[in-house]
């Protein structure tokens, strides 16, 4: 679909913040990008970020602080939006189709404006409920994750024409939830380069050994850790952890204990880096580990696959990353650290199954690309405004 064949369509993206370290204001900007690209005409509401200099949104709200969890809430790298009407009425008043990027309170005040303005929604279901509530140990809890999902539904997605699936577990999940609006699987997709970039040969001593996420109980850096206690090349390893979080200080300590004990000669590294600092690490790693309970998509591991690292996912119920997989030599039973280190060890001990794979894997991106994903999202624009 050509950029003279479409209308110019006005999209209203709907978050609570651009937080830097959030997977959600990769995603909104990066959509915004193509989608202007593409010639549409897009804009942010949401709350302001406390750096003039960073990325600010069209329709700028104040920042909610959130009685007793707000430092929980800030440490993931989420804020909630205060509910300012005039200004939600403003931007919606502009909108030919609102986007609504999450379920919370912002987005169910303006679901209210645009049915009374008659301007049709769609959503995207980023998160379950169930990264919530494993930030407060209850990820296990069902009833308050049912409570939860019940209340996004009826005051957020329900109101929506169609909605946005990640992955196709989002599709399961919400089916299994059930929600009624149309289901589309479209990927949040990632920048995908017109040529392959030249695949740089990996250390492989030390081997070096990377996970990239927020540092929280639904990412479960804990079984990468554990497993390196099992692994029979331990030695060998440098451990890369890229994030931050609620739980860096327990992450960090039993990294380090590692080394402490002897168990790794070099001790872990954590660090917090730009896009183009974490790109050159992946290229220079031998395995790209990800243990997610709880995810939605995880582009992070896309963003490490594209450069020709070799996975290995956990494969859980509530996470569709394991979807990136091209066989089960990348795939563990999640939670499982001795399982997750015989894979480790499999891909050490044959580094020339891992070249021809890493070829492979690069390919493999290109089913994701993000210009795919803006073209499918505006058909769901135009289709949206048709029924409504």
């Amino acid at each position: 679909m050509g950029k003279d064949s479409l209308p110019i369509m006005k999209i209203l993206f709907v978050c609570n913040g651009l937080m830097k370290g959030n997977g959600l204001r990769t995603a909104v900007l990066a959509s915004k990008a193509r989608l202007i690209e593409a010639g549409m005409d897009v804009r942010i509401l949401s709350s302001g970020n406390d750096d003039p200099d960073d990325v600010q949104p069209d329709y700028c709200l104040k920042h909610y602080v959130f009685p007793i969890f707000e430092p929980l809430i800030a440490y993931s790298g989420f804020r909630y939006a205060a509910i300012d009407r005039n200004l939600i009425r403003e931007a919606v008043e502009w909108a030919d189709v609102v986007h609504l990027m999450e379920g919370f309170p912002l987005e169910a005040a303006v679901v209210k404006i645009a049915e009374e303005l008659g301007k049709p929604c769609v959503g995207t279901y980023h998160i379950f409920s169930e990264n919530i509530t494993s930030n407060m140990g209850l990820g296990e809890f069902w009833p308050l994750n049912k409570l939860i999902n019940l209340w996004w539904k009826r005051a957020v997605y329900d109101h929506c024409i169609y909605i946005q699936c990640p992955t196709w577990t989002v599709r399961h999940y919400l089916k299994r939830h059930g929600y009624k609006s149309r289901l589309k699987v479209i990927s949040n997709g990632i920048e995908i380069p017109d040529h392959a970039p030249e695949q740089s040969e990996p250390s492989t001593s030390p081997y070096r050994i990377i996970t990239v996420g927020r540092l929280a109980n639904e990412k479960s850096q804990i079984t990468l850790i554990d497993a390196i206690r099992y692994s029979r090349h331990a030695n060998e390893i440098e451990l890369h952890i890229a994030g931050k979080g609620p739980k860096a200080k327990k992450i960090k300590k039993a990294a380090h204990r590692l080394f402490e004990d002897g168990v790794v000669k070099h001790d872990p590294v954590f660090g917090y880096y730009g896009a183009s600092e974490l790109d050159d690490l992946l290229k220079t790693s031998y395995l790209y580990i990800h243990c997610a309970k709880v995810e939605v998509e995880g582009l992070s591991c896309l963003e490490a696959v594209k450069q020709g690292v070799v996975p290995v996912i956990a494969d859980a119920k509530l996470s569709a990353t394991s979807q990136f997989a091209l066989d089960n030599r990348s795939m563990f039973p999640v939670s499982d650290s001795r399982r997750l280190a015989e894979k480790i060890d499999w891909w050490i001990e044959h580094p020339e199954e891992r070249r021809k794979m890493s070829r492979k894997y690069a390919e493999s991106t290109r089913n994701y690309d993000i210009r795919e994903s803006a073209r499918r999202i505006m058909e769901m624009y135009e289709e949206a405004l048709r029924d409504a």
